[in-house]
């Protein structure tokens, strides 16, 4: 192999967005560096190009145009004076002509050669490598002929289940289960289609797809003197269409010597290139063997969990790493310390299968970081959602000194975020953490989808708490209206000239019936009356939030007014009400379920039915292509593809009508 170049550098630019992007910057300020942000057209204002010493404009939203022109950011280097490069994860972070293109420019690429990278950044490749090496594999195919005819005839000779699956990808994408010789034709153009759109190469591999199976992955990390270290284990079992959602360290499946056997085939695994830089070996266990199934040659999203059992900065090691220092511990110095568990927050709809949701992020609230807790984000309040790229916003990490304690001190940590002006999966996540089989760890890859009924109805109904609360918050707002420095009747509720009033509140949840509240007041304590029961009420703002005292019990209530619509976090979980316009001006437009729109910016990839054709309900019409992931479109009812209003290639907003279905009489 072509030797690297290794040297100190004082400005350093990272080819990568969002939270990564953030997170790079923080420690490499840390160390003194100058740093460097790029950006896309559709980025201009992201946090990561305000936290950045300099930022340079790559060019139009869509990656390809942007983020994965090589060339551009070879370009911004060059015009800021940056040294370096370090490329995040995803994007270019694997690409070994990026690797190489930094080479020719006089740059360090904080991460691994051209060649590692090719070697062991190829799923097929790097699987060629392990079973020469003698690494256990899962059974299947990993060879260069990518025609159907090879590809088919190498599932049915591994045998159905199979894993269809990108041999550049990464993050679920260009990846299908495959369960009958009938699905695997559509499988494998779907998967090459995704895999090109994402990576830029639709070469396939198959695998034996284990059934029940547990994702274990081992950190790794080289330097240029031949050290190479492992930093123990995480368990990234919970996912969901192969993205993982949940990751913890150490894995609470592996004993002590399990630990060592799966961290010593990690080393010999990367070992077998003279790995240099960081990398995780990603391994399936069928609860009783462990296979190798691929290695990553860069950070991964998880890695602060083993940041968190460790003490060590993984990217600092990094860039240690790029400037040619020896790595600053050996393998009996590292030391594994508590746990940690991290939760993925997405920008996504869990109640309509997990559609990508965007637009601005009006509120942005987190709880503060310390005491084991860390968030690492890319965004904050005011930032647009944008349909172009992956749809993580955050991922939320805690430590402590057991697992049982983590997950609880995780969950709080996401019972205490809230965002608003986009959908989140966060009431998901914690359904999920707290769910009794996760917390008994008694789980493997197809547990989300097998609980996911349950995952996803968190919307509890508002009780009397709820309802009374949401009075407080509207008459804490109109508070607020009255102005700084003047009264309003509401702030001192003694007020009245004559008698005792009653006003009348009506809220709705949902397409729910309304729920009526009453507030007296005027002539002593304030009462609300909720059906037949009535309760004393004071109330106090807050910070985000205002303090309620409801039948002499005080709570903390965070809320957010936006004209009718209320959203609260009680005790009880988070509620989005409705406040029913006293004067009755509401006009509502319902949007129908039967109408076959787009339901987020994006490019129709494929179409799947013709004018004329007759559905079954269910029936897939057309494939979209959002956030880098596809969305099947299907007919609401039987009827007739009365018209198809798109073509591939197409790229439609949100909303636009793409297809006419005629129901069936």
């Amino acid at each position: 192999m072509k030797s690297k170049m290794y040297r100190r550098f004082r400005t350093l630019l990272i080819a990568n967005r969002g939270e990564i992007a953030c997170r790079v910057i923080r420690t490499a300020r840390a160390m003194g560096l100058r740093t460097v942000a790029v950006y896309s057209e559709a980025d201009r204002d992201a946090l990561h190009v305000a936290m950045a010493d300099s930022a340079v404009l790559l060019g139009p939203a869509r990656a390809r145009d942007s983020y994965l022109n090589i060339d551009a950011v070879i370009d911004a280097a060059r015009k800021t004076g940056a040294e370096a490069i370090h490329p995040g994860y995803g994007f270019l972070s694997e690409n070994a002509e990026f690797a190489e293109a930094c080479a020719k420019a006089g740059i360090v690429f904080v991460g691994p050669t051209a060649e590692m990278m090719t070697a062991m950044g190829s799923k097929s490749g790097s699987k060629a490598l392990m079973e020469k090496a003698g690494v256990p594999l899962v059974p299947g195919y990993h060879g260069d002929a990518q025609d159907e005819a090879t590809l088919g005839g190498a599932a049915e000779t591994v045998g159905f289940p199979v894993l269809v699956k990108a041999s550049a990808g990464g993050g679920g994408r260009g990846m299908r289960v495959v369960r009958s010789k009938e699905e695997l034709g559509p499988a494998i153009v779907s998967a090459k289609r995704e895999a090109k759109a994402a990576f830029g190469d639709d070469r396939m591999l198959i695998e034996k797809y284990v059934d029940n199976p547990r994702h274990i992955e081992v950190q790794i990390i080289g330097d240029s003197h031949g050290n190479l270290l492992s930093l123990f284990e995480r368990e990234c079992t919970l996912q969901r269409r192969h993205q993982k959602v949940i990751e913890e360290a150490p894995s609470p499946t592996l004993n002590a010597r399990q630990r060592e056997a799966v961290c010593e085939a990690a080393r010999k695994a990367a070992g077998a290139v003279n790995y240099v830089g960081a990398g995780t070996i990603e391994f399936v266990s069928d609860g009783k063997d462990v296979f190798f199934i691929e290695m990553n040659t860069r950070l991964q999203v998880e890695h602060p969990v083993t940041e968190l059992i460790t003490g060590i900065d993984l990217v600092e090691w990094q860039l240690r790493v790029a400037f040619g220092e020896k790595l600053p511990l050996t393998q009996d110095q590292i030391r594994l310390n508590g746990h940690a568990i991290e939760a993925r927050v997405y920008a996504e709809n869990p109640q309509k299968n997990f559609m990508p949701s965007v637009g601005g992020i009006r509120t942005w609230r987190t709880p503060p970081e310390g005491d084991g807790l860390r968030i690492d984000t890319g965004y904050r309040g005011g930032d647009a959602v944008s349909p172009y790229y992956d749809a993580m916003l955050a991922k939320v990490i805690a430590w402590a000194p057991t697992r049982d304690i983590a997950i609880d001190k995780l969950n709080r940590a996401l019972e205490e975020t809230d965002v608003r002006g986009i959908v989140t999966n966060i009431p998901f996540l914690s359904a999920l953490v707290t769910h009794p089989k996760v917390r008994s760890n008694h789980i493997d890859t197809g547990f989300i989808e097998r609980e996911l009924k349950n995952l996803t109805d968190t919307s509890p109904q508002p009780s009397d708490l709820e309802l009374c609360a949401a009075v407080a918050a509207i008459l804490v707002e109109e508070q607020k209206a009255s102005g700084a420095g003047a009264r309003s009747p509401w702030q001192n509720f003694g007020w009245q000239p004559v008698g005792r009033r009653q006003r009348i509140f009506s809220f709705r949840q949902g397409q729910d019936g309304e729920h009526q509240v009453t507030l007296h007041y005027g002539g002593g304590t304030p009462t609300l009356s909720v059906g037949k029961h009535e309760v004393g009420l004071a109330f106090a703002p807050a910070d985000s939030g205002f303090h309620m005292t409801l039948d002499g019990v005080k709570s903390y209530v965070a809320s957010v007014v936006e004209g009718h619509e209320l959203y609260l976090r009680t005790r009880n979980g988070r509620f989005d009400l409705h406040w029913v316009d006293p004067f009755g001006g509401e006009s509502e437009e319902q949007v129908g379920d039967d109408k076959i729109v787009a339901p987020l910016p994006g490019t129709v990839v494929a179409l799947l039915a013709q004018e004329g054709a007759k559905l079954e309900k269910g029936a897939a019409i057309l494939t979209l292509e959002v956030m880098k992931m596809e969305q099947t479109l299907r007919a609401p009812y039987a009827g007739i593809l009365r018209k198809l209003k798109c073509k591939v290639g197409d790229i439609v907003g949100e909303g636009v009508e793409l297809a006419e279905v005629e129901k069936a009489s």
